[in-house]
């Protein structure tokens, strides 16, 4: 069935979703947090996202989405690469500093943290839990989003730490390692 066979069974005056009630089940999505780092020199920027993922291992490309209204949107849609930090759970200062808090913006968003530059010549973080050099394969507007698919150039990854997850408007922890089947 295609796409416009699927259309013909929608119903037509089906009422709208309520706006409230999408984020409040969105809240209880967990993602982990990375820094999508793109741009250099002076257009160096970046962004916090949690909608991060793996969507093709042959060839290697992720999938990340990013809000048009972003100030990082401009200079992701411009350029030929970026680079996708997954962070560890000592690293939420990072995510705050990449998601504007404080008002910190574009090249400012760098200072504090060690960044090594990649072979996209773009940064990546250091310390990240993994770090993914990406060219931009294709951008896909939608609605107030853009999907941007990245041809993974290379992933270097740490030693064993754990992520940092973002989950009901928080940052949040792995529970140590349980055994499932005690009690």
């Amino acid at each position: 069935m295609s796409i416009v066979d699927i259309a013909n069974f929608l119903p037509a005056n089906k009422p709208a979703v309520d706006v409230s009630a999408f984020k409040l089940a969105m809240r209880n999505l967990a993602g982990a947090v990375s820094v999508i780092t793109v741009g250099n020199g002076p257009q160096r920027t970046g962004f916090t996202a949690t909608s991060v993922s793996s969507f093709s291992v042959d060839p290697p490309v992720i999938l990340v989405s990013l809000n048009k209204a972003s100030s990082s949107w401009q200079v992701l849609r411009e350029t030929t690469s970026f680079a996708v930090n997954i962070l560890t759970e000592a690293q939420s200062g990072v995510a705050d500093r990449f998601a504007g808090r404080g008002g910190i913006k574009g090249n400012d968003r760098y200072v504090g943290w060690d960044w090594d530059q990649l072979d996209s010549g773009v940064l990546g973080l250091s310390a990240a839990l993994a770090v993914l050099d990406c060219d931009v394969d294709e951008i896909i507007e939608r609605h107030s989003h853009a999907l941007v698919f990245g041809r993974v150039r290379s992933a270097d990854v740490a030693d064993r730490q754990s992520p940092l997850l973002y989950w009901n408007g928080q940052y949040q922890q792995l529970l140590p390692n349980r055994d499932p089947f005690s009690a």
